[in-house]
């Protein structure tokens, strides 16, 4: 990649495609899953040796939980298994790891994972890595505006007082800068109640490869793509 590239600061990226990648290998849906987590442990690495200094990864979302019991539940124990994997990974690699999200659906013993790994990582210089977990942009806002709700039922805050900053700080990415980029793989090209508000300012790069395929490379390509917006004008730069 050239020299004068700009690097995103933040990137957000939908890990979309891994049931399809392992259909098309004749495999049960939830090997794509795991083949999807090792993507996430190389990208991370990757992302941070390439200057970008947050990543936010859409890993389960709110609508998740209407698929086939046996593949959330699968799902559910790669979680568990990949918060494990995920504290080595951070001790190593200096990474501040930080779960986006509704944790009240997601059973006890992960939530005190989750709890686990924030707390042993809190502290932690590298990357800033934001995982989304039972998330979504929707219920996001609508637990943001709830909590601004109450403040001004309990009388600690005027309904003048509710600006875009009050809201942004009620939100599940209070103190994240906004994404200057959004990756979506597998050729879906929509956002899918990720991130509503905070893209509001946001490029999109969508890419046909299947997540479990993504590299470096295929990182190195969205961000040239990057390079090519104008990003005062929302327009593709002229040659």
């Amino acid at each position: 990649m050239e020299e004068d590239m700009k690097i995103p600061n933040h990137v957000a990226i939908i890990l979309d495609g891994n049931g399809r990648w392992a259909k098309q290998k004749g495999m049960p849906r939830n090997y794509g899953h795991v083949q999807g987590a090792k993507t996430v442990e190389v990208i991370c690495e990757e992302a941070y040796r390439m200057g970008i200094q947050y990543l936010t990864v859409y890993a389960f979302s709110t609508e998740n939980w209407s698929r086939p019991r046996d593949e959330v539940d699968a799902l559910m124990g790669l979680l568990r298994n990949y918060m494990k994997t995920c504290l080595k990974t951070a001790a190593k690699n200096n990474m501040c790891v930080r779960i986006i999200g509704d944790k009240t659906r997601l059973d006890e013993d992960i939530r005190k994972r989750m709890d686990q790994l924030e707390e042993a990582t809190k502290d932690n210089t590298g990357l800033h890595f934001q995982i989304a977990i039972n998330y979504g942009g929707r219920d996001e806002i609508v637990r943001a505006v709830r909590t601004l709700a109450q403040e001004v039922v309990k009388g600690q805050l005027s309904v003048e007082d509710i600006t875009e900053e009050r809201l942004s700080g009620a939100l599940d990415t209070v103190g994240l800068p906004e994404p200057d980029l959004l990756i979506r793989t597998c050729n879906e090209q929509r956002i899918s109640n990720f991130l509503l508000w905070q893209l509001a300012y946001t490029e999109l790069y969508f890419t046909p490869v299947a997540w479990p395929d993504f590299s470096r490379e295929e990182l190195e390509k969205a961000i040239i793509a990057y390079n090519k917006r104008d990003r005062r004008y929302g327009l593709v730069k002229d040659e």
